[in-house]
This record gives C-alpha cells, sequence and structure tokens, in this order.
C-alpha cells in the first residue's frame, strides 16, 4: 500500500487571508457567527484579511433575503470583511452564481488529468442499485470498485463515451478517487491523522446543470482569492482528504485546515438547534428572521436585547479560552488574543443563563447616557424627560439583565399602581398607616427644594417626631408609590415621581385600604 505524507508543508504565506463563506439557504445560525469570529479574529490578529464569500451554488435551497440577513447580522456584530459581494474587492465576484465561467475552465482542467472522470447514471438508475445493494444487506457507495462498472467514462468505451456526449446525455464530473493510498492529513486544532482512500468515494464535483458542488467549487475559490487558512466547522472534517487530494490533483498548494467543533445543546448532547432555542427560550440566530415562505419569525439576539459587545464575546469563548481565564473582552483585546492553538477540541455546551449573565455584565459597563439612547430607540412608551429618563436609568441599571429590564423593572416611574401586592400590602399597612400617611402628604407637599436629599431628611425627621420606626413609614410608602416592596430608596423615587404625582399616589393607597 502506497502512503502519501500530507504534513504541513506549505510555504510561507506573505498574507494571512481566511475567508467565511455560507450559503445564503436561512439565517445564520450561532455556530456559524463563531466561525466568522473566528476568522475574523485569526486574519486581524495576524495583521491579514478576512473575506466574505457567498456560496449560493445550491439553488434548490436558495432563501430570499438570506445574503442580505447574513451580512446585515455581521455589521452587528462588529465582524466586518475586508471583501466581500457588497464592498468588492480584487478577486471579484464573492458570489459563486458570479463565477460560472471560472468554474467551467478548471472543470476543463481536471478533466484533462487522471484525478476524473464524467458519469451517466440518471438519479433513478442509482436508486435501483441502491435498492439491490440494499437487499443484500449491503451499503452502495460510487467509489473505486463500483466506478468499474457503472455509466461512466472509465468504464465505457471512448465510442460510447462519445455517443452519450453527441447525443447531449446529461452528466455529472466525478472526482476519481485514488486505490490504496494513505493520506496524513493535519488540522491546526485536531493535530496529525490518516485517511485511507480506499474509505472515500467518487464525489460529484460538477452537477448535471454544469455548476460545481460545494467540494470543488470551493478548492477553486480558496485557491483563486489566496486563501491561507480554512477555519470551518468539525462537519467538514470527512471532506478534508478529498479537498487536500483535489489541491493535488490541480496542482495547487493546499492551505491550512483547522476545524471548529460543535456548539452543544444546554444539556450537553448534540448539535444545539433552533428547536432547543425553542424549547429552552432563546435564540439561536443573531438577528430575527422572517421566513419568505411561511412568515414565521425566528427570534433574534438583538431583538431580545442583547448588546452586540455581550453577543460577540459569549459567542467568542464557546470553544476558546484567552489567557487567564478572562471573562470580560472587547473585541479589540479579543484580536490581540486569539490563537488557533488555544480553540477546544471537545464541543462547547451552550448556556442561556451564560449569555444573559455577559449582557448584564455589558449593561453596568455602558454609561447612563448610551443606555439613555439605546432606550429612546426602543417602541417602550418613554414619557418622562431625558432628564428624569436619565435618573431612572441610574437607580435601576444595576439589576437589568437587559434594557427594557430598566423601564420593566422602574414601570412605576412611569404610571401609578393599578393594584397593591396582596402579602406586601399584610406586611405593610395597618390601621394607624393611613393616617400616618395622610399626615406625611401634608409634610410632603409643603417642601420646597424637591430633592431627595431632603424629602429624605423629611422622613426621617417624621418618623422621629411620630415616634415610630422609619420602617412603619417607608414600608407603606413605598407600597403607595410602586404597588410592591421593591424598587430603588423611597426618597429617589418619590424626587423622580414629583410632589404632586407622589401625593396622589399615597391618597390612592389610602383609599384603597380603607
Amino acid at each position: 500500500m502506497k502512503c502519501l505524507n500530507l504534513h504541513l508543508n506549505f510555504k510561507e504565506m506573505n498574507k494571512v487571508r481566511v475567508r467565511f463563506a455560507p450559503s445564503p439557504t436561512g439565517p445564520l445560525h450561532l455556530g456559524g457567527v463563531r466561525t466568522a469570529l473566528y476568522d475574523y479574529l485569526f486574519a486581524k490578529n495576524q495583521d491579514g484579511e478576512f473575506v466574505l464569500r457567498i456560496e449560493d451554488t445550491d439553488t434548490a435551497r436558495y432563501v430570499e433575503g438570506a445574503e442580505d440577513y447574513i451580512e446585515e447580522a455581521l455589521e452587528w456584530c462588529g465582524i466586518i470583511p475586508d471583501e466581500s459581494p457588497k464592498k468588492g474587492g480584487k478577486f471579484a465576484p464573492y458570489r459563486q452564481s458570479e463565477r460560472r465561467d471560472i468554474y467551467d475552465r478548471y472543470t476543463e482542467q481536471i478533466l484533462k488529468t487522471d484525478y476524473a472522470y464524467i458519469a451517466f447514471d440518471t438519479a433513478e438508475e442509482l436508486d435501483a442499485i441502491r435498492a439491490e445493494y440494499e437487499a443484500k444487506g449491503d451499503v452502495f457507495s460510487y467509489n473505486n470498485i463500483s466506478r468499474n462498472r457503472l455509466k461512466n467514462s472509465i468504464a465505457l468505451s471512448e465510442e460510447e463515451v462519445q455517443k452519450l456526449l453527441d447525443e447531449k446525455t446529461p452528466y455529472v464530473v466525478r472526482f476519481k478517487m485514488p486505490v490504496d493510498r494513505t493520506l496524513g492529513l493535519v488540522d491546526i486544532i485536531r493535530g496529525n491523522f490518516a485517511v485511507n482512500t480506499n474509505t472515500l468515494d467518487d464525489k460529484v464535483l460538477v452537477k448535471n446543470d454544469g455548476m460545481p458542488t460545494y467540494h470543488f467549487a470551493n478548492i477553486i475559490d480558496d485557491n483563486e482569492m489566496e486563501i491561507s487558512h480554512v477555519i470551518r466547522g468539525e462537519e467538514w472534517l470527512p471532506s478534508l482528504g478529498l479537498h487536500i487530494l483535489l489541491y493535488e490533483a490541480m496542482g495547487w498548494e493546499a492551505p491550512q485546515f483547522a476545524h471548529l467543533s460543535l456548539i452543544l445543546k444546554p444539556e450537553g448532547k448534540g448539535k444545539l438547534s433552533k428547536r432547543d432555542g425553542d424549547k429552552f427560550g432563546f435564540p439561536v440566530f443573531p438577528l430575527n428572521f422572517t421566513d419568505p415562505v411561511t412568515g414565521n419569525i425566528s427570534k433574534g439576539y438583538r431583538e431580545e436585547g442583547y448588546l452586540p459587545e455581550a453577543f460577540i464575546n459569549m459567542v467568542a469563548l464557546l470553544g476558546w479560552s484567552p489567557a487567564d481565564d478572562k471573562e470580560i473582552l472587547s473585541l479589540d483585546e479579543m484580536t490581540k488574543e486569539f490563537d488557533l492553538n488555544k480553540v477546544h477540541k471537545a464541543g462547547a455546551r451552550f448556556s442561556k443563563e451564560k449569555a444573559e449573565w455577559f449582557n448584564h455584565q455589558y449593561i453596568q459597563l455602558k454609561s447612563d447616557e448610551e443606555l439613555l439612547q439605546i432606550l429612546k430607540n426602543s417602541d417602550l412608551n418613554l414619557t418622562l424627560s431625558d432628564e428624569k429618563l436619565l435618573k431612572v436609568v441610574h437607580l435601576m441599571k444595576e439589576r437589568a439583565t437587559f434594557p427594557k429590564d430598566i423601564y420593566e423593572n422602574g414601570k412605576f416611574f412611569f404610571e401609578a399602581p393599578s393594584s397593591y401586592d396582596e402579602k406586601a400590602s399584610k406586611k405593610a399597612w395597618n390601621d394607624e398607616t393611613s393616617n400616618l400617611l395622610t399626615e406625611f402628604s401634608v409634610m410632603l407637599s409643603e417642601i420646597e427644594a424637591f430633592t431627595s436629599e431632603n424629602i429624605k431628611q423629611n422622613l426621617h425627621d417624621f418618623a422621629e417626631n411620630k415616634g415610630v420606626g422609619m420602617g412603619k413609614v417607608m414600608m407603606p410608602l413605598r407600597l403607595a408609590l410602586v404597588g410592591e416592596l421593591k424598587g430603588p430608596d423611597v426618597p429617589d423615587i418619590v424626587e423622580l415621581v414629583g410632589k404632586e404625582e407622589s401625593i396622589a399616589r399615597i391618597n390612592n393607597a389610602i383609599n384603597n385600604f380603607k
């Protein structure tokens, strides 16, 4: 058996160039975002270039609007390509559907070698053969054994082949997998491993419509675009042997490869899917996506209130560990630290709680002014002045996981309570409370400089004069203002709600508990 050693014999590239090459067959999954992010971080760490290429040769699965969605999602994440269909570049076009003439040229080239052949078998004929194999308990594979008995340019005579071509019989181009070779392969993340070519089948390189399959198109494009490193999901690891042989067939130098592990379900078993998100209540896509056929909307992190910085930080650590196990890193910090050799081989389990933790941390890092702007850009019913809203943000952001929590948890700043928590009412209100709060509201009406400091001092003076503990005044006052025993300091609430509204809420509570 002949052994071919394909360890890292790559020439030193002058420029690191990586590509993210999604298919526009639907919204961009969390795993796709991570692949794009690692591509971007590696390129920028090495002073290289990051390319976005759209692999749209699978016309049957093409989804309207998916390409625009991918570009918008990457932009929201801050993963900005140096070259793309929208931006252009010296290796344009960047959509595979626009590169047909390039593929045709290389199809002619590979057919002149001993690495490819044409096959005329119809789908029906192959289905019939598969059924025969299954009836015998075997599995059919179009490979170095079966190809010699099938309807292709290896098994047929030149005359038979020419006759079929003259009759314009549809055909595909298949790769002629070498016999009895052992490929010594290298993956940056997974190390060295070997594959015997006898275990690989003769993949279709060009479909009967003349368009290349993923296998052929992507190695052509990677070579044409001078890609130095291919970073992709582990589902492509079984194809590495074929791709290395395709480079050999074309006489090209292969890039280096790194295959990323899966992002796992919250329970740790199996690949994270949209169904998991629906089941456990979290998005698996960066942005909302509306299915153009059904109109169904899949939830996105942006619309759920995640900050892009928090989202990207969370995604980066699903499979990579920075120095000192730091958790909060900006995109620039990640870029400086990123190392493919520190990417994990094992799958990374997704955690909704950890995603929310990241968002909470980034909410705290935002200035009050930045959070105010985010709230103002939302569809929340903000009825206060910017000055008061800024104070609300300052008081409420410590407990917020999402920007909307500032509004939801502080709704009492915007509207009077319509009911009172039953358990809190029993705790805070007794027979003396109504008289106590009536007297306090009179004192409140006489405060001229209506600041939280003055209100706090008056509360202390009132309680002291009445000979009661602060809780006897604070708890029912909080209940009157909020409807529950929650929220920031009572004097801060009173100041922001205002004198007239605070007195009105006190009177409403007194009337309610008569």
